[in-house]
């Protein structure tokens, strides 16, 4: 039976038996419980429970940072990428330690509802993405804790995950693709913006592309990479399943727009002296380096929105749904579309694009009405 003992004004102490040690000592689990009496017999009862279930922890001094630069450092660099193994770093510094670093790892283990609060600030300071890093980074390390005896139970499991923003997607219809075009034409980033609705690429692919990555006989193109940033600069990166990685058909339109491009950018280069170094992009900024997304979107992407008397709510990203809408639209096989934008399943490209089915369906019964009663 545990002892609780006032220590003054709503202060208790906790004293629970733990049994004997091996040179026959009896030990005690002792803790100061600032609260009501009712709170004290409450702490109580988890650590009677616990060391009858033989889930105690024997509570240390280490804080709650000190494990997480282990963790971090011990667990997370070996099995991650650099880059994520600095994007969990960067997280825990910024979102967990100031919050949370302070506590003593054998405490936050009974704190769900701390834990709770630290993921709910995040989301409303920084967003949904970034809660649900720190969410997905902080479970894993308290998991490993779990699973090294450190804490008895993981508190994070109790924390509710952000929920997904959905995002209104947006797609240009046939007559604004041809505003849009048009307005392009003469474009230094015409082919660039040309290629994204023909093949429905991620702008990240499409600015990853590389002149070894095109054949132009054939007309087709090899999405190997994505471009990613990060204050270091810029990468190649692998892409994250095996159906991003494609080859993907292009237009002969299209095809004779990479023609041109590969021709000027080659006078341009021998205009210059070859001064800036040759990364072999098909897309470049002035000074040879791949392209900065916000550069494109606001220097040149805007500004033919404007100009082709098209909504400014259009993002670049918007370009790969009008590939995908416009070809569900004419009655493309939903197979061929989600192989073509790298989606994992044909399921993933319906859910996606449901928008569409409907007037799908109709088209169906259309064809049905005249084979049945025509």
């Amino acid at each position: 039976m545990a002892q609780i003992v006032a220590r003054g004004t709503d202060t208790w102490l906790v004293r629970v038996s733990m049994g004997v040690d091996r040179s026959g000592k009896r030990v005690y689990h002792n803790k100061t419980i600032h609260g009501k009496k009712r709170d004290a017999e409450r702490y109580a009862r988890l650590i009677e429970s616990e060391r009858d279930n033989g889930t105690y922890v024997q509570p240390t001094k280490q804080k709650l940072e000190e494990y997480l630069d282990q963790w971090l450092q011990e667990y997370a660099q070996k099995r991650v990428s650099a880059r994520t193994f600095k994007d969990y770093r960067s997280m825990m510094e910024r979102h967990v330690y100031p919050r949370m670093g302070h506590e003593k790892l054998t405490e936050v283990q009974n704190m769900p509802m701390a834990c709770q609060k630290l993921i709910n600030e995040v989301e409303s300071n920084s967003g949904v993405r970034t809660a649900q890093y720190v969410h997905m980074v902080f479970k894993q390390a308290l998991a490993q804790a779990l699973k090294l005896g450190l804490i008895a139970r993981n508190p994070m499991e109790l924390v509710d995950r952000p929920r997904d923003q959905k995002k209104t997607m947006m797609a240009m219809s046939q007559t604004d693709v041809k505003q849009f075009l048009g307005a392009a034409e003469g474009n230094r980033y015409f082919a660039f913006f040309a290629l994204l609705i023909d093949t429905g690429m991620r702008p990240s692919e499409a600015m990853a592309l590389r002149w070894e990555d095109v054949d132009l006989e054939r007309r087709v193109i090899y999405v190997q990479h994505s471009l990613e940033r990060d204050a270091d600069g810029w990468s190649l990166k692998e892409p994250k399943t095996n159906k991003s990685r494609r080859s993907v058909p292009v237009t002969a339109g299209v095809a004779r727009l990479l023609q041109q491009q590969k021709r000027e950018q080659a006078e341009r280069r021998l205009q210059s002296g070859a001064v800036n170094e040759d990364h072999g992009f098909v897309f470049t900024a002035r000074n040879g380096e791949p392209l900065e997304l916000h550069n494109v979107v606001n220097r040149y992407f805007k500004p033919i929105l404007k100009k082709a008397g098209l909504s400014s709510d259009f993002r670049l990203y918007d370009l790969r749904h009008t590939c995908a809408t416009l070809l569900l639209s004419a009655g493309e096989n939903p197979k061929i579309i989600a192989e073509r934008l790298g989606h994992a399943s044909v399921t993933m490209t319906l859910d996606r694009y449901s928008h569409v089915l409907p007037d799908m369906q109709q088209g169906a019964v259309s064809k049905m009405e005249n084979m049945l009663f025509a």
